[in-house]
């Protein structure tokens, strides 16, 4: 049996405003593609299909379309999990619908863990899978009035272990032939690498948990939610397959992944990653103004043809004028989505910064929750808790 692990598509993304629709629907028809060539079984998909809680109909109908035409491919099984993007409900809607098309969805965490633990059988190959979509603390984890944050993080890093030990649990009644267990999840575990697109997660003390901490039953962790495929702990069974598209300027300059597992004779015998094409180039370059126009003739597209997207980062003290910038770009095929000061945040306060943005959306809340603890004079280093309580909030927020 062959299975693919993928994450964090993030249909209906835009950066700095521009629509990805172009490159996500090549990846559709890519992935289509190499399901077909690669013969693939089982489609695992960990979590963040959407980039928000409410899809637009054009984000939805490439997805729903994608789901309908792998029933005319070697793919007999599809298990696709909640991201922290994802709208457990919008996911979940059409879950009878599909597991009719052999297409199990688990939005949220369910009371009853059965419905989190599937046996798949295709061609006289099993496996068990443990489709654990992302754990908020309100679905795992019951408030008691009073409670310190230290409590509420042990709390929920206690609940969140328990929740994955249980599934295991669940897996090994089921499990009476001894077929390999594979387990998805979609959090942060300790070591993972970020990018700037997942400022997004919350990246303190809360929930934090490492590859040691996942049940010694699973054989394999289909983990999403941090963009850069890696592997955790240096245990190669516990893998991020990474966002199949670039979603900021940090993910340039390392390969975008799925990942590719063989079983046979009950046993994962093969773990493989496969490389995604690029199908828009994305450029950062950096320098003085005359430094970087004279790099201006090395951005060119791919076999994609899709206009290249730039970020200019210019190394200067002060503010300068952009204008001989814009005018030598219109000499090329690429467009400049961002320009901005190398020393610029460090010596701007927040008034001045929003002031010279163009976007709200280039302000992170988290980068503005610094800069005022900065312009009070308030030490976040020395009072770590206050770090964590705010993303608390913020994380809490994003979800109504």
């Amino acid at each position: 049996m062959k299975i693919l692990h993928t994450a964090d598509w993030h249909l209906g993304h835009r950066l700095l405003e521009r629509s990805q629709l172009e490159e996500q629907t090549l990846f559709l028809t890519w992935i289509e593609n190499h399901i077909i060539q690669e013969k693939i079984d089982v489609l695992l998909i960990s979590g963040d299909v959407f980039d928000t809680g409410t899809p637009s109909s054009q984000s939805s109908e490439m997805y729903y379309s994608f789901l309908g035409r792998l029933k005319a491919t070697t793919c007999k099984s599809i298990i696709i999990t909640g991201g922290n993007h994802d709208s457990p409900g919008t996911l979940n809607a059409p879950k009878h619908i599909l597991n009719a098309l052999s297409i199990k969805v688990v939005g949220k965490a369910t009371e009853n863990i059965e419905e989190e633990v599937f046996k798949i059988n295709i061609n006289n190959e099993e496996v068990i899978i443990a489709a654990v979509p992302y754990l908020r603390d309100g679905d795992i984890r019951h408030a008691v009035a009073g409670e310190s944050f230290d409590d509420l993080t042990i709390k929920y890093k206690t609940a969140l272990i328990n929740h994955y030990n249980t599934t295991a649990k669940q897996c090994e009644l089921i499990n009476t032939n001894n077929a390999p267990v594979i387990a998805m999840g979609h959090l942060f575990a300790v070591g993972g690498s970020i990018s700037e697109s997942e400022h997004n997660i919350y990246v303190g003390t809360l929930g934090h948990i490492g590859a040691e901490d996942f049940h010694s039953y699973f054989d394999y962790i289909a983990l999403g939610h941090l963009h850069r495929p890696q592997i955790i702990g240096g245990n190669d069974k516990v893998r991020y397959s990474g966002s199949p598209n670039i979603l900021s300027f940090s993910e340039i300059g390392y390969d975008k992944k799925v990942i590719i597992l063989t079983t046979e004779n009950n046993k994962i015998t093969n773990i493989k990653d496969d490389t995604i094409p690029c199908f828009r180039e994305f450029y950062k370059i950096k320098g003085n103004i005359e430094t970087c126009i004279l790099q201006f003739p090395n951005i060119i597209s791919n076999s994609y043809t899709l206009t290249p997207w730039v970020e200019i980062v210019l190394d200067e003290q002060h503010n300068v004028n952009t204008e001989s910038i814009k005018k030598a770009a219109k000499d090329y095929d690429f467009e400049i989505l961002k320009t901005s000061l190398k020393t610029q945040r460090k010596q701007k306060g927040i008034e001045e910064l929003l002031e010279n943005t163009k976007s709200i959306k280039e302000l992170l809340p988290t980068e503005v929750f610094k800069l005022k603890c900065e312009e009070l004079g308030y030490n976040l280093k020395e009072n770590p808790k206050i770090w964590d309580a705010f993303n608390e909030v913020l994380q809490t927020v994003k979800k109504q």
